[in-house]
């Protein structure tokens, strides 16, 4: 009896992959029956295919018997062109040919599809779970959550190389058309070598390669998806990030924070007005220090001034330049706190700014009052929630200064107004960035009942 060629279409496939290690192209035989497998081993789940695949071929008692089977296997996908079928397998997709018939099943293996814990938006109340790393498992949370045969699932080709999955989330029924019709012809303009993560779609996703503010939003919280669905957002998963994006938003999505949803009203208004109030003053305070002392002492109370005035007493430079210098330092505590590893960038960076304030007041080098500055400024900028905004605003804040160190009080209100208006003027997929959201989260729930 004559051993069966395998079929042309994995002779193919072998030169495509060839050579390489993990490649395996392999028949099954028994009694006059033949089947060929060819998969990639290193990302194939090897228990799932024996227990799936091998094991029912030696059972079954004929080739047609087999083809049926493998034909009614719910993970079985139809055979793709070959650029996209070469995608398929090495994301762990096995090709099983039985007779002419030939099968493409999906047996990928994952190892990275562990809920993480909630670190960029952690809340006392509410979920304590993020999302995964696994777009599947990204998916199946997200369905866990929002029961509703109206949340559609549309997997987007991104033209980049590594071929990372990316999937579209909307409610069909509360999404704008064409928003949304937007969004995927902003997919498919992008060209890129390669993108990893939220972020990196995130930059990819704006308009203008040069942009001060946001145009969407990175989070991990399944609540905070559930709500935008709500609303009639689009969220963005990609295969390998335990974030999503969220499109389109406001400026007013990136100071609100979920748990706003779990505290009674006054609770909550408290919490938002304290979270505005550190906006204000982590933008505008170490400006307005620079106006009364350079430029508009006489705005200050007679008593305050010269408490002021006291304490710059022996700095041997402007006010300005003392600002700047201490916010650099800052800006550097900051940035050693997130890289340096977590055993030690608490002690470091408190012991760090703890002598660097006494040090620099003890040498004149600045003034009591600026350190109180700073670290208020410091304290208000770590209230924002979304860390997207927070980066902004420690821009801006640099901006102010120097708008306000060439023209005064005049200049700080002139580069405010020139934020303000950028802002009015920008847009998120066609929606104003600056719209006020009459609609209370509860208000929108039971408008789409």
């Amino acid at each position: 009896m004559t051993e069966k060629q395998a079929p042309p279409l994995l002779t193919e496939l072998a030169k495509k992959f060839k050579p390489s290690d993990d490649v395996i192209q392999t028949p099954l035989q028994i009694k006059g029956q033949t089947a060929f497998l060819f998969y990639i081993k290193s990302v194939v789940d090897g228990d799932k295919l024996q227990q799936t695949v091998i094991k029912p071929f030696f059972e079954m008692a004929s080739e047609e018997d087999f083809a049926s089977y493998i034909q009614s296997m719910p993970n079985r996908v139809d055979l793709p062109k070959i650029d996209k079928l070469l995608v398929l397998i090495s994301a762990g997709s096995v090709i099983i040919a039985v007779g002419d018939n030939l099968f493409l099943l999906e047996l990928r293996l994952i190892k990275n599809n562990e809920v993480q814990d909630t670190t960029l938006e952690p809340t006392i109340h509410g979920p304590q779970k993020g999302l995964s790393e696994d777009i599947e498992t990204t998916i199946n949370l997200i369905r866990q959550r929002y029961h509703r045969a109206t949340l559609k699932i549309e997997d987007i080709h991104v033209k980049e190389t590594s071929n990372t999955a990316v999937a579209l989330l909307y409610d069909s029924d509360r999404v704008d058309p064409q928003m949304l019709k937007k969004l995927r012809e902003r997919l498919e303009e992008i060209q890129t070598p390669l993108f990893q993560s939220g972020g990196e779609l995130q930059h990819f996703l704006n308009k203008s390669k040069f942009t001060l503010f946001p145009t969407t939003l990175v989070t991990e919280r399944p609540d905070r998806i559930v709500y935008n669905l709500v609303a009639g957002k689009v969220i963005i998963a990609i295969d390998g990030s335990p974030n999503v994006i969220v499109a389109p938003v406001i400026f007013f999505d990136f100071m609100s924070s979920m748990e706003d949803n779990y505290h009674v009203s006054a609770i909550s208004g408290f919490t938002i007005l304290l979270r505005y109030f550190g906006l204000f003053t982590c933008i505008l305070l170490p400006s307005l220090y620079i106006a009364m002392t350079s430029y508009n002492p006489d705005i200050l109370r007679i008593e305050l001034a010269l408490t002021v005035a006291g304490s710059r007493i022996g700095v041997p430079y402007p006010s300005f330049i003392e600002v700047i210098f201490m916010l650099v330092f800052m800006e550097l505590l900051t940035e050693a706190s997130m890289r340096l590893p977590k055993a030690v960038s608490g002690t470091a960076t408190t012991v760090g700014g703890l002598i660097l304030g006494t040090a620099a007041t003890e040498a004149a080098l600045t003034s009591t009052i600026m350190v109180i500055i700073v670290s208020a400024v410091a304290i208000s900028t770590f209230v924002i929630p979304i860390n997207e905004m927070s980066f902004a605003v420690r821009v801006v804040r640099f901006l102010l200064i120097i708008y306000t160190t060439l023209f005064g009080m005049v200049g700080l209100l002139l580069g405010f107004m020139g934020i303000i208006m950028l802002m009015v003027n920008k847009e998120s997929l066609g929606c104003p960035y600056l719209r006020i959201p009459w609609k209370s989260k509860n208000e929108e729930l039971e408008a789409g009942q």
